[in-house]
Parts: C-alpha cells; sequence; structure tokens
C-alpha cells in the first residue's frame, strides 16, 4: 500500500525547487500544485461536465444528460520488460478493469495503446527481451486481451528510441459509458460502501501470480527480476464479469466496487473500507486456484479478472442469482465495518489489524529538485540538393512509415460503433488523427479520441515536451472536428529515477524535469481549457545491465477525449477532390531540434517547438467552426516531420497529387530557408484543404479570428509539387513513390 506504484509519493512529496536563473521554491505535492489546481480551476467554468475527477478508478464526465462517460489510462512497463505478452494482456484487461470499477460501473466502449520501444534494429546492450521480440509480444498480446474481450482498439500509436532498450512505455488506456442515472434515480458516478455491506470477491480465483507486482513496478529492472511479479491474464473470464457487473448494476444491486489491481485485496478491501470507516477479511473464504498460498500470499496476490463489490445483506441471494447465471465466481469473503481498522483473518487467526489512517496516510518524503541548464540555439540549415530522397528517408523512418501491419492486428470494428476509424483515405490506410465513435445509436453525438507525446524533447526542455505533447492530442482531436469546450485529457508521466543517491547522481535534475514538466501542464491546460480527469505515474523505469543503466527519456502521454454534437461532420486527414485548395493553418519557424529531418541527417542541437497556448486556442477554436460548418474537405497536424510529411500523407491517403508553393507559408523570423518551411516541428499547424466553393467562407473566418493562415496550394494530378521560396521546383515526386516509401517497413 505504500510502494511508490500505490500511493505515488514523489507526486506528493514536498519539494524544494532550484529553478532556472536560482529562482527556489517549495512544491507540497506536484499533484495538488499543478495537476489538482488547474483541473479544479477549469471545472469551475464548466460546472456539471466534470462528476468524478482523482477520486476514483477512472475519471468520468457527462456526454450528455442521459450518459457519462468514463477514461483512464495505465502503465504496464515493468511487467511488459519481463513477459511482453503477458504484461501486455494484463495490462489491457486491468484497465478494462478500471472503467469497469469506476462509479458503480461503466462498460468499456474503446480502448488505447501506446508504446515506447528501442527500434527492432537496435544494436546495443538489453536486459532480457531485445527490442524487436519485445515489441512483437506486446501487440500480441494487446490483440489477444482486447480483440477476446469484444473491446475496440481504436487510437494508439509507437515511438521508438533507445532509451527504451531497458524498459519499454506501454500505455494502456480504455473508456467506459454508464447511464447517468439508474432507474431508481441513483447517479452512477457516486458510490458508497456502508458498514454493513458484505465484501464480494468475483470473477478469477486467487494464485501466486502477481504476488509484490506493485513493489516490483516500483523499482527499477534488474537481471533478477521476478517474472512471478506479472499477472496473468485470462480474456474470457473477464469478458463474463463485466457482464455480470453491469447486470448487477442495473438491478440496483452495487453499493460500491472496485477492481483487484495492484495490492490486489489488500489494496481493493483497504480502500474501500475508507468508504465505511472499516472492514473485516476472511482469507479461507477467498477461492484458490491451488493449495499451498500463505494469508499474506491470498492478501497480496494480484491474480486478474477480480473485482470487489460491497453489497447489502438483503442483496445478498438475488447478487449470487445472476453471478449463476453468468457462470461467475462470486465469493462472500468479508463484512465493511465502522470499527476505523482493517482487520484481516485467517481461520480465525489475526493476519493484519491496521489503523486505516494509519494505512493510507505514509509520511510525506522530502526531495531535492534542480532545473537542468537549457542550452537552445536555432539551426541556419544548409539547402539540400534532394529533398525528395530526404522525404522518402523520412517516411521510411522508424517514427514516421506506416504501422498498418501492427495496427491491422487489432479489432477496431466491433461494437460497431466507430465513425472515423485508425486508417482512412481512398484505401483505408491514411494515417487518421483521432478515432470518431458513436456510443449511442440513437444520438449522433460522438466521442474524439487522441493523443500525444513528445520524448525526443525531453533532450533539450522538459518543459517543451510536455507542451508539445499536450498540443499534439489537442490538436489530433481538433482535426477531426474535437470541441475544446468539452474535452478532457489525462496525463500519464512516466520518468526515469528522479530521487538523487549515490547510485542516481543526477536525481535531482530529473526531478527539476518533472517540475517543468508540471509546470507546462499547468500552463496550457489552463490556456486551452481542457481539465485533466485522471493519470498516473511511473518513477522508476530504468534496467540495469551488465553494470550499464539505461534509462528512459521523461516521457508525458496525454490522451484526450472530446464531445462532439454531430458525428456525421467528422473530417478526415485525406485530400478528397482536385480543385481543392491547399491551406497551411498556423506559423512556421526555425524549429529543427530533434525533429526527424535532424535525424536523418545525423545533426545535433537545435531549438524544439515553442507552444503558444493563446494562439493556438484561438486557431483551434476557429477550426472547430469551421469543420462544423462544413467548410473543411480534409484536416491533417503536422507533427513528426513536419509540414512535408503532413502534406505527403495526405496526398497519398487520398490518392490525388498537389501542387504547393512556399513562397505562400508563413515564416517566423529566421524561418525563411526551404528546410524549414518543408521540415520543421512548429507546434500549433494543420495541412487542410477545402473546396473551391469554400475556399472564402473558410478563409473569412480564419481572418475573422485572427489566425495566421496562408493559402499555399491546389490538390490535383499524381505528383506532389512543391516550389521553393526562391521559385524553383524542388521536389517533384509521384505520391505512390511516396506512400511505397512509407509502407515498406515489415514487422513481422
Amino acid at each position: 500500500t505504500w510502494s511508490e506504484h500505490c500511493k505515488h509519493k514523489i507526486f506528493n512529496a514536498l519539494i524544494a525547487y532550484e529553478g532556472p536563473a536560482g529562482r527556489r521554491e517549495k512544491i507540497d505535492s506536484l499533484f495538488k500544485a499543478f495537476i489538482k489546481k488547474s483541473t479544479d480551476e477549469i471545472s469551475r467554468k464548466k460546472p456539471g461536465f466534470l462528476l468524478s475527477v482523482f477520486k476514483d478508478n477512472a475519471g468520468i464526465f457527462r456526454f450528455n444528460k442521459d450518459w457519462n462517460i468514463a477514461v483512464k489510462v495505465e502503465t504496464h512497463n515493468s511487467p511488459c520488460a519481463l513477459d511482453p505478452f503477458g504484461g501486455a494482456v494484463t495490462g489491457i484487461v486491468g484497465v478494462n478493469r478500471d472503467v469497469l470499477g469506476a462509479g458503480l460501473g461503466a462498460r468499456p466502449i474503446f480502448n488505447t495503446d501506446v508504446f515506447c520501444f528501442a527500434a527492432p534494429d537496435y544494436a546495443g546492450v538489453y536486459p532480457r527481451v531485445h527490442p524487436k521480440f519485445m515489441l512483437r509480444g506486446v501487440v500480441r498480446g494487446i490483440q489477444d486481451g482486447g480483440n477476446k474481450s469484444g473491446i475496440p482498439t481504436i487510437n494508439g500509436s509507437i515511438t521508438f528510441d533507445d532509451s527504451f532498450a531497458g524498459k519499454p512505455l506501454v500505455y494502456c488506456g480504455t473508456g467506459g459509458i454508464m447511464p447517468a442515472k439508474l432507474k431508481g434515480g441513483r447517479a452512477t458516478h457516486e458510490k458508497k460502501a456502508r458498514p454493513g455491506d458484505l465484501v464480494f470477491m468475483v470473477g478469477g480465483r486467487v494464485g501466486k501470480d502477481g504476488i509484490h507486482g506493485a513493489t516490483f513496478s516500483s523499482l527499477g529492472l534488474a537481471e533478477d527480476s521476478p517474472v512471478s511479479a506479472v499477472q496473468i491474464g485470462d480474456p474470457f473470464t473477464q469478458k463474463k464479469v463485466i457482464d455480470f457487473v453491469l447486470e448487477v448494476r442495473d438491478a440496483g444491486l452495487v453499493g460500491s466496487i472496485t477492481d483487484c489491481g495492484a495490492g490486489g485485496l489488500s489494496s481493493s478491501v483497504g480502500e474501500m473500507a475508507l468508504q465505511s470507516g472499516g472492514a473485516e477479511l476472511r482469507l479461507e473464504k477467498v477461492p484458490l486456484k491451488y493449495a499451498g498460498l500463505q494469508p499474506w500470499e491470498v492478501l497480496l496476490s494480484e491474480a486478474q479478472e477480480r473485482m470487489t463489490i460491497a453489497v447489502s445483506p438483503a442483496n445478498r441471494e438475488k447478487f449470487l442469482e445472476l453471478a449463476r447465471k453468468h457462470e461467475v465466481e462470486a465469493s462472500e469473503i468479508g463484512v465493511f465495518t465502522k470499527t476505523g481498522f482493517f482487520h484481516v483473518l485467517h481461520s480465525g487467526k489475526p493476519v493484519l489489524h491496521l489503523d486505516l489512517d494509519f494505512l493510507h496516510s505514509p509520511p510525506q518524503l522530502q526531495l531535492k529538485a534542480k532545473a537542468r541548464k537549457i542550452v537552445s540555439k536555432p539551426f541556419t540549415p544548409a539547402s539540400q540538393k534532394d529533398y525528395s530522397g530526404i522525404l522518402k528517408k523520412i517516411l521510411f523512418s522508424w517514427n514516421v512509415c506506416s504501422k498498418e501491419e501492427i495496427v491491422r492486428r487489432y479489432d477496431h470494428e466491433v461494437q460497431g460503433t466507430s465513425v472515423l476509424k485508425p486508417f482512412v483515405g481512398a484505401e483505408n490506410d491514411g494515417p487518421g488523427d483521432a478515432a470518431v465513435l458513436k456510443p449511442v445509436y440513437s444520438s449522433n453525438e460522438g466521442l474524439v479520441v487522441s493523443h500525444g507525446l513528445s520524448p525526443k524533447y525531453s533532450k533539450l526542455d522538459a518543459y517543451l515536451m510536455a507542451a508539445n505533447a499536450l498540443d499534439e492530442a489537442v490538436r489530433n482531436a481538433v482535426a477531426v472536428g474535437g470541441s475544446l469546450e468539452k474535452m478532457v485529457c489525462l496525463d500519464n508521466f512516466c520518468w526515469p529515477d528522479p530521487v538523487f543517491s549515490k547510485g542516481n547522481p543526477d536525481g535531482m535534475e530529473k526531478l527539476g524535469d518533472l517540475v517543468e514538466a508540471n509546470n507546462a501542464l499547468y500552463d496550457l491546460t489552463r490556456a486551452y481549457g481542457v481539465p485533466c480527469v485522471s493519470g498516473k505515474d511511473s518513477m522508476k523505469n530504468d534496467a540495469f545491465v551488465k553494470g550499464k543503466k539505461i534509462s528512459v527519456l521523461p516521457t508525458l502521454l496525454f490522451t484526450v477525449v472530446s464531445v462532439v454534437p454531430d458525428v456525421s461532420k467528422s473530417v478526415s486527414m485525406d485530400f478528397k477532390a482536385g480543385g481543392d485548395v491547399v491551406f497551411v493553418l498556423g506559423e512556421t519557424r526555425n524549429e529543427l531540434g530533434e525533429s526527424e529531418f535532424s535525424k536523418a541527417l545525423g545533426l545535433k542541437g537545435g531549438c524544439a517547438p515553442a507552444v503558444d497556448g493563446k494562439a493556438n486556442k484561438n486557431l483551434y477554436d476557429a477550426l472547430e467552426k469551421a469543420v462544423s460548418q462544413g467548410l473543411v474537405a480534409s484536416c491533417h497536424d503536422c507533427s513528426d516531420g513536419g509540414f512535408a510529411v503532413a502534406l505527403s500523407e495526405s496526398a497519398f491517403a487520398g490518392g490525388l497529387g498537389a501542387q504547393v508553393d512556399l513562397r505562400s507559408m508563413l515564416l517566423g523570423e529566421g524561418a525563411a530557408f526551404d528546410v524549414v518551411a518543408l521540415f520543421s516541428e512548429s507546434s500549433g499547424r494543420f495541412v487542410a484543404s477545402a473546396s473551391a466553393k469554400n475556399e472564402r467562407a473558410f478563409a473569412d473566418l480564419m481572418r475573422k479570428h485572427g489566425v495566421k493562415f496562408a493559402r499555399v496550394g491546389v490538390v490535383g494530378g499524381k505528383k506532389l509539387s512543391v516550389l521553393g521560396l526562391n521559385g524553383r521546383k524542388i521536389l517533384d515526386e509521384g505520391v505512390l513513390e511516396l506512400k511505397k516509401a512509407w509502407k515498406s517497413r515489415r514487422w513481422f
């Protein structure tokens, strides 16, 4: 219970921070000072929208007057490092249970998966499994867990960097839907275990798998880390548990519910005991997979597919009757009390008797953090002779190339709600920016699901890494028609050990990076008016191999979910018709630091993209209106690879070429280079197209909102033709050739 994994001690620490220019401050909990503070400020401006944040298994917000949405994203980094397949299965089915255990229970309607690995051709040292096989195992695990559970996987990405050779980052997310109220009028986002309620464990049996999983996940990966700490998943059993939970919820039989995750029954019952004021647990009543478990093992096992439910004694028989109907094992293992203690017994003998305040109030860590010196100087890039060759090289690169061979292994169609899928375009193989779902059959209202992460910018500036991650997530959602007004986000921090010690001499700088990333979260969520509703942190992402330490780049994943009033107006990223006009929305600056162009040419240094929250929000609001008015034919965000890659993807996804003139682009100070115009990864930008008849209305709307934009060309033909800043043709390549370069990677 006191592990870093369960109690987030670093995020709740008292931090003495020496910031830039020697500025000193005390931060009493990063979570309270930045994340919760931002959400509280935003929620006051949106009364009734956020229903349950930071206090349940998932964040819950209002979809419409009849339905609520629950969302959660988890990490399963350490288990996947030891057992890629098993770790991924339990990662995805585990986060499914988080939304099932949110409020009185939400039905899972979508999954997301975001991975960070070293590249499949990585040639350095690694702990147990080469990244190539790590990737294959994790993909198969997500496929097995998600597909067998009947939940569509609708959004995700894969990022490659050598820093992930030690521990991969495996983010698993789920969204669920629940009626706003049950038949008797009870709100579904509220729950409470009461004294006298029975403690029921439903679902799988308890075994030795997953014992000490929470503790193991709170440590760095070593060569002797136990594989037994990884749980064993069974998606079919969980599917039956989901159906059972939803029926007992609708029957009004659930007082409170949570999943058995990290810490097993010690955490699930121990946390629910706070609602009633105490609990008594009898371990001899817990069903086991096999004999021979010690009482402490029964208490701590993280065996999967289990939920803990508080049931009134009056509802006991009906509850058990429905369990038999669904062929789900339901065991009465204790009772909730008001003694103020968590009391655990085995065959009448005491195992544990702890005061709840003591159990849930570990001492506060006191840590020191120091800002890292930021060196940022723009490139003065040389002109290139072969822009076509460079573009193809970037399209073929691990971080840009098509992941279709991987993504097609996941079921996107089950439940029949997807409107915009992971791949779109004339041949359904263009990379979509975000997914759009229509979760309620009788309504055209929908959900947009997207994400953003930019760990590469941690090499330059952790603040800008976090700012770009949030901006990309929001940008992707807005590109398809998402609304900032009804948008929420989830923050998932994965960091190398940020606690200073003899073996971790740069711990204070890593903690300083964490402070700056939280500063960015606070600034940008407030600028966009997008509240965080849930999140997670994983703070020990280091591996030790043959005396060498491999630490991940500080990484922050933002997942965004937005409500849209009409899914029929959603916009995809592919060019639609010859004669359509091509626009670039937003300003392009000399920001080539850690860009795909820089990597392709082996360049170091440069500036990470700055993020202007005020200007970007203005653009995003204008674009949302343009989409809702039907003025946008296509829209694609500019990210990895910059304008050239976004333009290429929109072209070959639509099977159409384009003629573009870079002299029309809005270039910032010091950005008047063909290389910058093509490959800078400046934030807050889109490649959009509009029909000739909508060109004026679209442009007028952008001007009305004071948006920086430029008409740069026209759709047509089968080639991508680009005039440089001197008026000469610098790129003239067939879209099929560009697509071939993008799709040439083989993954299995």
